[in-house]
């Protein structure tokens, strides 16, 4: 059991995405209450969608590793925009939300205390669609900061088990305290993009453990025209078709934001037996090589 304590720490580095960019916009839409008609954003994860590489393209699991589909609980954006096309350059489509930050900890970060945090299903924000520009959009960008999901892991001697992790991978995150599942971690500081805490509970014992890592899947189908600058996680996706904003509108639209969780947690597999086994407690375990989503695919109606 005393391996147990550190079986994060010695053998899984947790990871957040690999790219660094602070997309500050022009104007900043100001939350305010709603009336109507709406533009509504809702969250949707799913495993069951196509799992992309950083180039949108579908995606297997290399020989070697194996993979699962994490069972997402909650998630934080930092950032939407709207981009008419390909050739739109980040930060220069309609960006409609973009969240709070602080420099209480030094340099400017995303401030945990007030991000917007949601489960599957949950309306993640509302905006006047009056406030938003007129224009046709094919693509949609979302800054993704905050991750909270169970895997599953293998024990020698004890079998499967259920662990909890919470990464941030924002470009920056000032942090004052969270809770991964059950248990609050105090933190009053700035945590690069990559860090994480991770809960789980053994025979009625409670561990948790904390590091900061990096680099990891971020899928950009247009990055050859329209990149995504290191350090952020700015995923991107088409709408099946774009989405236009008259001005004239008399109903609410939803956007729903469609993330793939499918085989998002990927590891290499020692003994290729398709278990996440981090550590025996003598031998050197399985490592993680990925984490977090796998594409995203907006829809609206």
């Amino acid at each position: 059991m005393k391996y147990l304590a550190i079986i994060l720490i010695t053998a899984i580095g947790f990871i957040g995405c690999s790219k660094d960019d602070n997309p500050t916009p022009s104007t900043t839409p100001v939350s305010s209450t709603p009336s109507g008609p709406n533009l509504i954003f809702k969250l949707y994860f799913d495993s069951t969608l196509t799992r992309l590489d950083n180039l949108g393209n579908p995606s297997t699991i290399p020989a070697g590793n194996s993979a699962q589909s994490p069972v997402f609980h909650k998630m934080s954006a930092h950032y939407i925009e709207f981009a008419p096309d390909s050739l739109t350059a980040l930060g220069n489509g309609e960006i409609v939300y973009h969240g709070a930050e602080t420099s209480v900890g030094g340099s400017n970060a995303v401030d945990f205390s007030q991000a917007r945090t949601k489960g599957q299903g949950d309306v993640f924000y509302t905006i006047p669609i009056a406030q938003v520009a007129t224009g046709t959009y094919k693509w949609l960008r979302v800054s993704l900061t905050y991750q909270n999901y169970d895997i599953k892991f293998l024990v020698s001697g004890l079998g499967l088990q259920t662990g909890r992790l919470a990464s941030f991978v924002g470009f920056n995150t000032y942090i004052s305290s969270y809770v991964i599942n059950t248990e609050n971690v105090s933190v009053n500081a700035n945590k690069l993009q990559g860090y994480w805490g991770f809960e789980t509970n053994v025979l009625g014992n409670t561990y948790v453990s904390e590091g900061q890592s990096a680099g990891t899947t971020v899928p950009n189908p247009i990055s050859a025209t329209s990149p995504i600058p290191n350090g952020s996680c700015v995923v991107t996706g088409s709408f099946p078709t774009p989405l236009t904003i008259s001005g004239n509108e008399t109903n609410d639209i939803t956007v729903n934001i469609n993330l793939s969780t499918n085989n998002s947690f990927e590891w290499r597999d020692i003994n290729s037996d398709g278990y996440f086994e981090p550590s025996d407690g003598v031998n050197p375990g399985d490592t993680v090589v990925d984490m977090g989503l796998r594409g995203l695919f907006p829809t609206y109606q």
